[in-house]
């Protein structure tokens, strides 16, 4: 094992989702860890453009489409992926999202959609990755959930209930592998800011948000990246089966009133 924290080299990683946002700040971590990472996103041109900027400064990045979510399509995905490399030793499921609707809105393609991408892709992929991972005793899966999975949000309950899912499978895949040098986990997000885009990107909504965040300010994707970090590097061998939250302490009130009560 190497004495340097959270070295990377020789590894190769499959970062789903990676071409922006959260999933661009787990690939820029990995790569300049050593890893030699491929994004896989839908849209080519953020993944093109990020891997470019990467191999300019002399980091491993490469790219391919993550289009289809049957599990035929993402067991080819893996396969290349590991047959280009000879290898595939952390597989990083980041792709997600949510067709928001309340349950009188909700129809049968919003449920599958969401279920889809969060969940259902995250199976298939583990199930791939597992048999490259296998070869050499050793392997890292890590699936972003969400908070979600534990509390309630307005238009959200079927993307909750995937989030849940997540990560009742990644306990259940930990279990399953933890002879075999392979361990499963997730990282749960609280709010996190999307600068350009949505909700979160406006300065308003942020320091509105940030009021009943313990530590007093929206999350980064950094904060994200980090945890995969650990949870990707040969010094997290031990932690398996886990989500760890990345909230700023957001769920640990009972309400928003605690909060406006201890710093309000």
């Amino acid at each position: 094992m190497s004495t340097l924290p959270f070295d990377l080299s020789g590894r190769v990683a499959l970062v789903t989702g990676g071409g922006r946002g959260i999933g661009a700040a787990i690939v820029t971590r990995l790569a300049e860890a050593g890893a030699d990472v491929v994004i896989a996103n839908r849209s080519q041109d953020r993944a093109g453009a990020l891997a470019a900027e990467l191999t300019d400064r002399g980091l491993r990045a490469g790219i391919m489409p993550f289009e289809q979510l049957d599990r035929a399509s993402l067991r080819d995905l893996v396969d290349e992926v590991a047959l280009r490399s000879s290898r595939l030793d952390i597989l990083v499921h980041n792709a997600g999202g949510c067709a928001w609707a309340t349950l009188d809105e909700l129809d049968e393609d919003k449920l599958e959609t969401v279920l889809s991408v969060n969940l259902s892709a995250a199976v298939w992929l583990a199930q791939a990755a597992i048999r490259h991972m296998r070869v050499r005793q050793f392997g890292r899966i890590l699936i972003t959930s969400s908070v979600s999975s534990r509390f309630a949000m307005g238009g959200g309950a079927h993307y909750s209930a995937a989030k849940a899912g997540v990560n009742a499978f990644i306990r259940g895949a930990a279990f399953e592998l933890a002879r075999e040098g392979i361990t499963a986990n997730t990282v749960e997000p609280g709010f996190v800011a999307k600068p350009g885009r949505g909700t979160l990107s406006t300065e308003e909504n942020l320091s509105r948000i940030a009021r009943y965040v313990p530590v007093g300010r929206v999350g980064s994707a950094d904060d994200v990246a980090y945890a995969m970090l650990y949870l990707a590097s040969e010094q997290a061998g031990y932690v398996t089966g886990q989500s760890i939250v990345v909230d700023g302490g957001m769920t640990l009130p009972e309400t928003g009133f605690a909060v406006d009560r201890q710093w309000g």
